[in-house]
């Protein structure tokens, strides 16, 4: 779990709301969610309430049900949108005798719901109503292609090299049901049933062209849980994102999207892919399970020497009573009696993008629990969901460093993996995809 994110932007703020909206009218617009209301929208960390709205209209969302990401845009939404509290990740295969043809109506028919959906709409003339009442509440929907989607339909020629397979790493106890796909959509939203509402219709719309291969429902701290927005922790109770780049950085866009203009064809690890990926992105997702009963064992001291920051603030080791989060760490420090401060194997140490050439990514997980087994040990850990430009210079190398000594590798297990190409947003007029399968 490379230490370098959870949220690219701090999001904190609930929602009420009970009317029925007439066809064609969203429930956005129905709840008085637009500037008119008086409510204002996307402050972090704000309180919930009401506001004022005009005695004809009715009552409006609270700033949580009221927020809304955007389908239209230069990179697909649900990449540097802040961090939601609920998420569902789904793969599909597609069906026998289904290819390309088959694949641009699917994605045509999930962009139109998408769509939909993220702006507060009902999902079309089947819609089973599950959110009738909520708002968009920060709803995203994602989409992407596996390594197999390229043979499947005929573009073998247009598959990136950056989607090669990942190499095999020695913590690997992957489960291959549960790893990769054709396809691949990550759902988040700050409202249970909006989540759930958004990953039903996805589901539906596949039809006869896709069948589900596997499918994982994570969670996150709620919006305005806190008293002010700060980053969040993880199972093992750490704060999990201290070094996540942020969408302020000069580099950022370097890092994380595949540029405008790159080359034609495969592409290579320097070019991020052929044309049909620009400003898009790689995701590398890992569910990774957390030996909570043997983490838990260990002292409050020995935890904080495996991470290599304190646990109840996240400041380094190496800083003084007057650290933070954002001190930077000194890796040379010693004690008194000439040991490192932060541990050779800790793991922000090994993570650490200047320890690593400079390799940086956009983590953005959610933790799950599925329940205990037989012995009452917890299934729980971390659904890793990480962004970069290109996998080889991000994710891989990390990885790779991770494998060789991270203290932390005892008390987690990689159990499933996959690797997907995540191109650019869709235009007015365009589904997500459109740009490879027309092309």
């Amino acid at each position: 779990m490379p230490d370098q994110s959870n949220q690219a932007t701090p999001s904190d703020p609930e929602i009420p709301g009970n009317a029925t909206a007439p066809e064609g009218l969203s429930r956005r617009r129905l709840l008085g969610t637009a500037g008119a209301t008086g409510l204002v929208l996307g402050a972090a960390g704000a309180a919930a309430g009401y506001a004022a709205a005009p005695s004809s209209a009715a009552t409006p969302l609270t700033s949580l049900g009221g927020e809304q990401a955007m389908f239209h845009g230069k990179h697909q939404p649900g990449i540097t949108t802040p961090m939601q509290a609920r998420g569902h990740l789904i793969a599909f295969d597609l069906a026998a005798g289904a290819g390309r043809k088959e694949a641009a109506a699917l994605l045509r028919r999930w962009s139109d719901t998408a769509r939909r959906l993220m702006a507060g709409e009902p999902a079309g003339t089947r819609d089973t109503d599950v959110a009738r009442d909520a708002g968009p509440s920060s709803l995203t929907v994602t989409f992407g292609f596996g390594h197999s989607f390229f043979g499947r339909t005929g573009l073998g020629e247009q598959r990136p090299v950056a989607l090669d397979p990942l190499p095999d790493f020695s913590s690997d106890h992957l489960d291959k049901n549960r790893s990769n796909g054709d396809l691949w959509v990550q759902i988040g939203a700050d409202d249970a049933l909006v989540a759930f509402h958004a990953l039903r219709a996805i589901q539906r719309d596949a039809g006869t062209a896709a069948r589900i291969r596997w499918q994982m429902n994570g969670f996150n701290r709620s919006p305005g849980a806190t008293a002010h927005p700060m980053t969040a922790r993880n199972l093992m109770g750490q704060v999990d994102g201290t070094r996540n780049p942020k969408p302020a950085d000069a580099d950022f866009d370097k890092r994380i999207f595949v540029p405008e203009a790159p080359g034609s064809g495969t592409g290579g690890s320097g070019t991020g892919g052929p044309a049909w990926m620009a400003n898009g992105s790689y995701v590398v997702v890992r569910r990774i399970r957390m030996l909570l009963d043997d983490w838990e064992d260990l002292s409050l001291k020995a935890q904080e020497e495996v991470i290599g920051r304190r646990k109840s603030d996240g400041a380094p080791l190496s800083g003084g009573s007057g650290a933070t989060e954002t001190t930077e760490m000194d890796l040379e420090k010693t004690d008194a009696a000439g040991k490192l401060v932060v541990p050779i194997n800790a793991h922000a140490r090994i993570t650490r993008p200047d320890q690593n050439g400079g390799a940086a990514m956009v983590r953005r997980p959610f933790s799950y629990h599925d329940g205990f087994d037989a012995d009452g040990v917890p299934d729980a850990g971390l659904l890793f969901i990480c962004w970069q430009a290109d996998p080889l210079r991000g994710f891989v190398p990390v990885q790779r460093k991770l494998d060789r000594g991270d203290a932390l590798s005892q008390f987690i297990r990689h159990e499933a993996s996959g690797l997907f190409a995540v191109p650019g947003g869709a235009s007015e007029g365009e589904y997500v995809g459109q740009r490879l399968l027309e092309g």
